[in-house]
């Protein structure tokens, strides 16, 4: 017993220390990311009422204790749309995610690691793929998809997302395949690919975990905007498509605010939690970020990086 006093404040300590240096934004946008997360889990099944379900009503109901966000102008439960669409919005931008960092890896490693004529054919196809007019392109790809499901339209988004961490992912496997543990590495005989995975790779997690976030993000936003203008499948529920519903029939000209307003405040609410996730992950990816956003104290003044450098006078 005595010694379980004793050793479980040494267990827990680094915990706490690293929870004690997590940045504010990571805590924040963590946590409000995984609000979103459990409305994915468990949204359909709280959900009060079928969020197609429609009524022959006239116009759109304010919110009562029967509908807690009100009702569209065909009687539709806000609220069991908002619960229903978040899942659908969520497993999209991360579905798209996976497929583009997967992508952006590949690419990356095997053109910064490789070199030559492998890195100029990659490098080659990474730059062809930024300079697509991405937004002309959705449209007309996903304009041939106007039923699809979220995998083929989450391959469309990837198709035309993966090229900027492919490049960040180059850059950082150039200047670390000349480093003396995978010198030593190849001097030992090992196989590319184990020093690819084993060597390069753990070294770029929070490369590869920013581009992660960041391309959930682009996920997101690019969704609900096409869906926002009718691309996407408009009898699928989404943020997008409510807001798409709520255009079209003229939720804001009636004045049918609980209608736009939800699906609105939740965009922003999960595009603010991964931009702090991913301004998080950059400052623990980067000394220099990180440093700059501490403060310090001298002679028991609190003072930032960016401040003067103080001046001490000492007793004579």
């Amino acid at each position: 017993m005595a010694i379980q006093l004793t050793m479980s404040p040494a267990v827990s300590a680094p915990r706490r220390h690293i929870l004690a240096h997590l940045p504010w934004k990571a805590r924040i946008g963590g946590i409000i990311l995984g609000i979103f997360i459990v409305i994915t889990v468990i949204g359909p099944l709280v959900a009060p009422y079928n969020p197609s379900a429609t009524t022959t009503q006239a116009l759109p109901l304010a919110p009562t204790l029967h509908h807690l966000l009100g009702t569209t102008l065909t009687g539709q439960d806000v609220l069991s749309q908002l619960l229903v669409g978040i899942g659908a919005s969520v497993i999209l931008g991360l579905l798209t995610g996976v497929i583009a960092t997967f992508l952006s890896v590949v690419v990356g490693l095997s053109a910064g690691f490789l070199g030559g004529a492998a890195d100029e054919l990659l490098s080659l196809l990474s730059n062809v793929f930024l300079v697509l007019p991405a937004l002309p392109l959705l449209v007309v790809l996903l304009g041939y998809l106007p039923n699809a499901g979220d995998l083929p339209v989450a391959i469309v988004l990837s198709a035309l997302g993966w090229a900027w961490g492919a490049r960040v992912l180059r850059a950082q496997t150039l200047a670390l395949r000349n480093s003396d543990y995978v010198a030593a590495a190849r001097e030992t005989g090992e196989r590319i690919w184990r020093i690819l995975l084993f060597e390069i790779l753990p070294n770029e997690v929070s490369v590869i975990a920013a581009s992660f976030v960041g391309t959930v993000l682009y996920a997101i936003l690019t969704s609900v905007a096409l869906s926002f203008i009718g691309v996407l499948n408009t009898s699928q529920w989404s943020l997008g498509t409510m807001l798409y519903w709520a255009q079209s029939q003229s939720a804001i000209q009636t004045g049918a605010w609980w209608w736009y307003a939800p699906p609105g405040i939740a965009v922003a609410t999960l595009g603010m939690s991964l931009v702090l996730l991913n301004f998080a992950l950059d400052e623990l990816g980067n000394p220099r970020l990180r440093d700059a956003g501490q403060r310090r104290t001298v002679a028991g003044h609190r003072r930032w990086p960016a401040d003067p450098t103080p001046v001490l006078r000492g007793d004579n």
